[in-house]
């Protein structure tokens, strides 16, 4: 991995976190929410490692199975992808 991909996965957490965290505030308001949709590119973009964490921390679509399936198959999709990354000798570089 070299250091540009591991700031493109910072940069997109933390966007990843504030939109999250937006839509559990607007859910609390009653307010018009983020689509599920977003938030799921999102986290296929690699801000699921971010928001997976969030999601019982805040309490947040926790116990909505459709939403949270998904979320536990991207988690599972971006560590087996870093992990094979890894273990092919393609270690970080700087």
């Amino acid at each position: 991995m070299n250091v540009y991909f591991l700031f493109y996965l910072f940069a997109v957490n933390i966007i990843s976190a504030l939109i999250f965290i937006s839509d559990k505030r607007k859910a609390q308001k009653k307010l018009r929410r983020i689509p599920e949709k977003t938030l799921h590119i999102f986290e296929l973009l690699g801000g699921v490692f971010s928001i997976l964490p969030l999601m019982y921390f805040i309490r947040h679509k926790n116990r909505k199975f459709s939403y949270y399936w998904f979320t536990w198959l991207m988690i599972l999709l971006w560590t087996g992808g870093i992990t094979y990354y890894i273990l092919n000798g393609n270690f970080v570089r700087f």
